[in-house]
């Protein structure tokens, strides 16, 4: 059977008419001819693509191709397709007739979503089994103009400077195609519709009609004139064909951005102010100034300069942010006796430099009348403040001197000071109200608190006569030179001494102490009076050196202990000297050899004698030692209460006796222990059989003895814990178990214990006993389990 492929050529687009056959497509195979046996196989034909126009309008299912096998004439054949459009999403696009090979489309097919699709077609026969081998087929969508140029957004902004060449580039707009832009479909091509304004000409601006980009295409760009243009933009597929292409609009907003093509100019070539003369800080005239760049832009921003008139600086321009006035401001004041008038030249700029190709405009200068105000001035001293020299202590009523005020008001007329005293802290001056003479109401004291570093200081207050009146002050500082007017004053008063002296330990150090300075306070001189004669028998001062001397006992003078009063005259160098005779107690004590005085002996300086010393100390230790055995005796208590025993002393058994006690139940302290548990005996016989030297004493108590439930075994006895939990819980269950305060004994097993009867251990019955179970209560019980057990082995 020869297989071979036949295939007709066809058009791109699918051919509605009738009459005109499908292309067939034919499974490409091998040759065989039974008279010449095998043949060279020949190479498999190159399936030409199947293109099918997009959008088409039907009638649907509308057939592509018609598939057959050559073998289709020997056995039933059956087709089929499988890809992506035929059994794999989107399911169902393409179909064929299993039996006549037929291939159809089934709905209109769109470019933009799938341009093309890659199909497989089978032939088998009736049993499923491959006769062909698949062949691919390749379906193309051909592009329809379905889709308008879109522009990304409907409004575009732009700027460019004003004054820029023509050919400047100013923004870019682009739209995009969804059509194929390999064909006239997909090719978009930009014109300009519309300008506004049509200032200066109409067609201020063109587009580059395949990139979209916008340039100046003619000069004449003014911000002052027009700061704006609005220009409608037409995108046109078909390569900007009007009559079939698909067109869109936007909108492109440029903006003439400003350039320093305006100098500033001053509404006024002069400009006139006045000022009050010491003033600062105030604004004495204004300049305007009218700009046509960008307001508050570094291009309208004015800059005020002084370039001649006031070489001392006096005034400055500053620049009012917002109306962009320059305000001229005094900033140093000024004198009208000095200068009446000042003539400012100033200049005027922008803050950015002009643009190039601009001149500056003489209106760009200005000059500017300044008039100086008199006003009163107050008066001033020439000397301020002014130093004087005095001696202190002279008397009340001495002159010192003359403090007078000048009037700067030299061009007015002569106008009148008066003088008054404003502050003068210790009162000791007055003042001359005309002439300013100041003379002493006191003695100067160069001692006084309201000196100072040896100099006094007051203020005066000079006032003219002027209107308004004005004031000024003066300040006189008065240095005060010392005289010896205080004599000096011994320092220390009171010191102690040893009743014996020694090499180690010579006296006391004493000096003195001068309100004077130099030359009138040290050095000192140190004397002993002459009477009474005891002082210089029994007291000695040696020089040691100009402020400072040393008293001692005379050479082998020995003095009981106590405190004596020792008279020193003291003179200052002065001229002439002053002498002041000064007291200085003296302790006399025993010493150490140190030289210390010492406790006992301090205390014999007192003046007391030493059985009275002796008296006190030993009252002090007894003192002391009953303080000690009280806090002994307390700590004892403390302990004793801490340790005292609830019920019995260490040497008694517990298991036997109870203890009986005289403190009452039922309180707090009885909290803690629960007495529950313990049992009452059946007779008194074991207390009475107790051996001397037991101090408990068993009771049995009135109520009738509780019946406690018997405790069950637990499954291991030897644990403690639960042992005492399952007692504890047993008592406190028992409706008929006695209060806390009863008195309970607990040295009785008897009948109802929940520790159970261990009186088996000595019980002469000769009945069977199982002890096994002490096993289980760990190895001390073993032990006992092992002598007592094993029942019959015996």
């Amino acid at each position: 059977m020869n297989v071979h492929l036949s295939t007709l050529p066809f058009e791109n687009s699918v051919k509605e008419a009738f009459h005109e056959p499908p292309p067939v497509i034919v499974f490409p195979g091998s040759g065989r001819n039974s008279s010449t046996g095998l043949r060279r196989q020949k190479r498999d034909w190159v399936i030409p693509p199947i293109n099918v126009a997009e959008n088409s309008r039907g009638p649907f299912p509308q057939m592509l191709v018609s598939i057959r096998s050559d073998q289709d004439q020997d056995i039933s054949i059956r087709y089929s397709i499988t890809g992506v459009g035929a059994d794999q999403p989107p399911n169902e696009v393409f179909s064929i007739d299993p039996v006549l090979g037929k291939m159809f489309v089934t709905k209109p097919l769109d470019r933009e979503h799938r341009s093309s699709y890659h199909l497989r077609a089978h032939a088998v026969d009736m049993n499923g089994n491959q006769v062909e081998n698949p062949i691919d087929l390749y379906i193309f969508v051909i592009d329809m103009n379905d889709n308008r140029p879109e522009f990304k957004n409907q409004v575009y902004n732009g700027s460019v400077d004003e004054g820029s060449k023509p050919g400047t580039y100013v923004m870019h707009l682009s739209a995009f195609d969804a059509d194929d832009n390999t064909t006239a479909n997909g090719m978009v091509r930009y014109r300009i519709l519309s300008q506004t304004p049509h200032s200066p000409i109409p067609n201020m601006f063109t587009i580059n009609s395949e990139t979209g980009d916008i340039v100046t295409v003619a000069p004449g760009l003014d911000r002052e004139k027009v700061s704006q243009y609005t220009i409608i933009v037409q995108a046109t597929d078909m390569e900007g064909n009007l009559n079939f292409g698909l067109s869109n609009t936007a909108t492109a907003i440029i903006t003439v951005t400003d350039i320093n093509d305006n100098p500033p100019m001053l509404t006024s070539r002069t400009f006139s102010g006045e000022v009050p003369e010491n003033r600062v800080d105030v604004v004495v005239a204004n300049l305007t100034v009218i700009d046509a760049d960008q307001p508050h832009s570094p291009n309208w921003n004015a800059i005020y300069r002084i370039i001649s008139g006031d070489p001392t600086g006096h005034f400055t321009i500053r620049t009012d942010p917002v109306t962009n006035d320059g305000m001229v401001t005094v900033v140093k004041p000024v004198d009208f006796e000095m200068n009446r008038a000042f003539m400012l030249t100033v200049v005027v700029s922008n803050q950015a430099h002009l643009a190039s190709g601009i001149q500056s405009s003489l209106q760009s200068t200005a000059g500017v009348t300044i008039s100086v105000q008199d006003v009163n001035e107050p008066p001033y001293f020439p000397t301020n403040p002014k130093h004087i020299r005095f001696e202190e202590g002279v008397p009340a009523g001495t002159t010192l001197e003359t403090f007078s005020a000048s009037d700067p008001d030299r061009l007015q007329m002569q106008q009148i000071i008066r003088y008054s005293k404003l502050n003068d802290p210790a009162n000791w001056l007055s003042i001359n109200r005309t002439n300013g003479q100041i003379v002493t109401t006191a003695v100067l004291d160069r001692e006084s608190s309201y000196v100072k570093n040896n100099i006094y200081e007051a203020t005066f207050l000079a006032t003219d006569n002027g209107s308004p009146a004005a004031s000024g002050t003066g300040t006189l500082q008065i240095y005060l030179i010392d005289i010896n007017d205080n004599p000096p004053a011994l320092i220390p008063r009171e010191s102690q001494i040893c009743e014996r002296m020694n090499r180690n330990v010579n006296g006391v150090n004493i000096t003195a102490a001068d309100a004077d300075t130099d030359p009138n306070a040290g050095p000192f001189v140190f004397e002993l009076p002459i009477f009474p004669t005891s002082i210089r028998r029994n007291w000695t001062i040696s020089r040691i050196s100009g402020n400072y001397a040393r008293l001692g006992l005379q050479n082998q003078r020995y003095l009981e202990p106590g405190v004596y009063e020792v008279p020193i005259t003291v003179s200052d160098s002065g001229n002439p000297p002053l002498s002041n005779r000064s007291v200085i107690k003296v302790k006399v004590c025993p010493c150490d050899r140190n030289g210390d005085c010492t406790t006992l002996g301090a205390v014999a300086a007192a003046g007391l004698g030493t059985g009275a010393i002796i008296s006190i100390l030993i009252c002090i230790i007894i003192l002391l030692s009953m303080v000690l055995l009280f806090v002994v005796w307390i700590k004892r208590r403390e302990k004793e209460r801490q340790t005292k025993q609830l019920l019995i002393d260490p040497e008694d058994d517990v298991r036997d006796n109870i203890l009986k006690y005289d403190e009452e139940g039922g309180g707090e302290e009885d909290q803690d222990y629960d007495l529950s548990q313990l049992q009452q005996p059946d007779s008194l016989e074991h207390i009475i059989s107790k051996p001397p030297g037991v101090r408990r004493v068993d009771e049995r108590p009135i109520i009738p003895e509780s019946q406690y439930p018997i405790r069950p075994v637990v499954p291991h006895p030897g644990d403690i814990g639960d042992f005492i939990h399952e007692g504890l819980r047993a008592a406190d269950n028992d409706p008929t178990a006695p209060p806390y305060d009863s008195l309970l004994v607990f040295d009785y097993e008897g009948s109802g214990s929940t520790a159970g009867s261990v009186s088996s251990l000595n019980s002469s019955s000769t009945g069977d006993q199982d002890y096994d179970y002490l096993n289980d209560w760990g190895p001390r019980f073993k032990k006992l389990a092992d002598m007592y057990g094993g029942g019959d082995d015996d």
